[in-house]
């Protein structure tokens, strides 16, 4: 089972652009930057959070803003503004139902309940972490490494 490092990367920019509210302008570039990964690939998530509602980009120039309170963005919103088919996707059932093998004619529904359980219990942990949460731990190791402001 695997969450798309693109979830990640979009907290981490989150993060940064939280942290960086009135003291530098959220370009993808300077997203790009801190995270290590290619300005296009930041832009695309950047859209998702946008068309999500998370965020506001400005046109031209750029500068991402929230446009939530992070105590009101989950993880799961997070995640699914990424990855639309989200948790139903984290765990595959392999294709083999034409088989004459009564265990692969009958695997998929064997498997159905048990994987939707650990995707509702995914779901529900994924829903209970805010943004607000992870900026919590974030301000607290950014202060223990280094006794500053976290952004600059």
């Amino acid at each position: 089972m695997q969450i798309s490092i693109k979830c990640s990367i979009a907290v981490h920019c989150l993060i940064f652009i939280h942290e960086a509210k009135g003291i530098a302008k959220v370009t993808s570039n300077l997203l790009a930057e801190s995270t290590g990964s290619n300005p296009v690939v930041i832009r695309n998530i950047l859209s998702a959070l946008k068309k999500a509602g998370l965020i506001t980009v400005a046109r031209g120039t750029g500068g991402a803003e929230l446009c939530v309170d992070p105590s009101q963005i989950t993880l799961y919103q997070i995640y699914t503004a990424l990855e639309p088919n989200g948790v139903t996707s984290l765990i595959g059932i392999h294709p083999c139902e034409g088989r004459r093998c009564p265990v692969a004619q009958n695997i998929r529904k064997v498997l159905e309940t048990p994987y939707h359980r650990i995707e509702d219990a995914v779901k529900e942990t994924m829903e209970q972490i805010t943004l607000q949460s992870m900026l919590e731990e974030f301000r607290g190791l950014a202060r223990n490494q280094t006794g500053s402001a976290p952004v600059s």
